[in-house]
């Protein structure tokens, strides 16, 4: 208790490390507020019936965080930059000049790939807002637009998103934390409130009993979150002796730690983003006045409308992105490279290529226990729905494992912040 005292006091009196907390402060407030202006137009009731019990809009309200439900300026959220993200790694497995950019570039390399997931976001923006915003107009929640009004709308919703992910980035650098991630977390927890609101509106005595199961779900899952993001398994590390004149240098051991969850959370906004986007799109072509465009859009809405298939495709894109973007972000062949010139070897292992392979043969072991466990922490919640019928329950299990992770993340960036201060 008294550590962790001493390091809140340091945080607010090391001038550099108060700075970045009212930094990260400011950015969210500003967040906060665009998510609360809403553009011209907007029937409320209309609004608010159409959101009832629709699960794919409170999916895609999670990535907006919030702005989504009350069509705000940044209604788009960070939704655009994500699948923007999404795109151009997937990218890498097939243009090997984007792979070397990622992985061996460097940071500049880096900043680069950075700079083309922005500019694809601007063309994503677009497409969805026009999109989004003709299903609210053939659905009347908004009043219909002239051409000109639905150009000047589309525009502002782009300029939105890109702003929201321009505040996203300035967090990441002058902040704490992930900025992306924070707003998400931000828009969650937002709208925690209403939830309990409705909760407690709809109270039933006779489910006592099913709310305390629920509330002890909620302890395991995040229990559970906590464990598997902090598990680790070491490898051991020895250096080599080496002897210049008459000291000897090296022979120490160490030893090199393995994430069981390498990916984080990435992996749920990933699959997340990935089943949302086929859904705007089905929507806004079963407006249409096609029979055959109406048809096979149906069939796509009612489809991930069925939460068993619903179900099974998030568990595959989560289990498939835990493996993907563990592989982008971790190469065991770099790692075995940067040991054997170090002069650091494994023991019992040759350096090189079997170093390479032993990392790499631990390193699909861990994952596959870590995408098993993301996979079913996100799908479970949607099957205990199916049996309580609670509304909301299987949002509030990918948004668990969202804030969990996130908050997670932010309290070891505060510590590694301290610790840098102390030394």
């Amino acid at each position: 208790m008294k550590e962790l005292v001493r390091k809140i006091s340091l945080i607010f009196s090391d001038s550099t490390l108060r700075g970045r907390m009212l930094f990260t402060l400011v950015g969210l407030i500003i967040f906060r507020v665009l998510s609360s202006i809403p553009v011209p137009g907007v029937d409320a009731l209309r609004l608010e019936s159409f959101f009832a019990g629709n699960d794919f809009l409170g999916f895609l309200n999670i990535f907006s965080g919030g702005g989504l439900s009350n069509l705000s300026l940044v209604m788009l959220g960070v939704g655009p930059y994500i699948t923007a993200s999404i795109i151009m790694q997937l990218l890498t497995i097939m243009s090997p000049r984007l792979k070397a950019m990622y992985q061996e570039e460097g940071e500049a390399g880096r900043r680069k790939f950075a700079q083309y997931s922005r500019i694809l976001t601007v063309p994503l923006a677009l497409l969805q807002s026009f999109a989004f915003l003709n299903l609210l107009q053939s659905n009347e929640v908004l009043k219909s637009l002239t051409s000109f009004e639905m150009m000047t709308n589309i525009l502002v919703v782009t300029v939105g998103s890109v702003l929201l992910m321009w505040i996203g980035e300035l967090i990441t650098e002058f902040g704490i934390g992930n900025g992306v991630s924070l707003l998400i977390f931000a828009g969650i927890v937002s709208g925690l409130p209403q939830i309990l609101g409705q909760l407690l509106f709809t109270f039933d005595p006779s489910q006592i009993p099913t709310y305390l199961a629920l509330s002890f779900f909620i302890l395991v899952v995040v229990a559970a979150v906590v464990v598997i993001t902090e598990a680790e398994r070491p490898i051991p590390i020895t250096y080599a002796k080496r002897v210049r004149g008459m000291r000897v240098y090296g022979g120490l051991s160490t030893y090199l730690p393995l994430r069981l969850n390498q990916a984080g959370v990435i992996p749920i906004i990933f699959a997340l983003s990935f089943l949302l986007f086929p859904q705007m799109i089905a929507t806004f072509f079963s407006q249409l006045p096609n029979d055959i465009v109406q048809t096979v859009s149906n069939f796509v809405i009612q489809s991930l409308n069925n939460p068993w298939v619903y179900g099974f495709l998030y568990f595959i894109l989560v289990f498939f992105f835990t493996y993907f973007y563990t592989a982008l972000t971790f190469d065991p062949s770099t790692t075995a490279t940067n040991l054997q010139k170090s002069g650091a070897f494994i023991p019992g292992v040759r350096p090189g290529v079997p170093t390479s392979e032993y990392i790499g043969k631990i390193l699909t072991r861990l994952t596959l226990f870590g995408a098993l466990f993301l996979g079913l922490i996100a799908v479970l919640p949607i099957a205990i729905r199916a049996v309580t019928h609670i509304s909301s329950l299987a949002i509030g299990g990918t948004a668990l494992l969202i804030v969990v992770s996130v908050v997670i993340d932010l309290i070891k960036k505060i510590d590694s912040q301290v610790s840098l201060r102390e030394y």
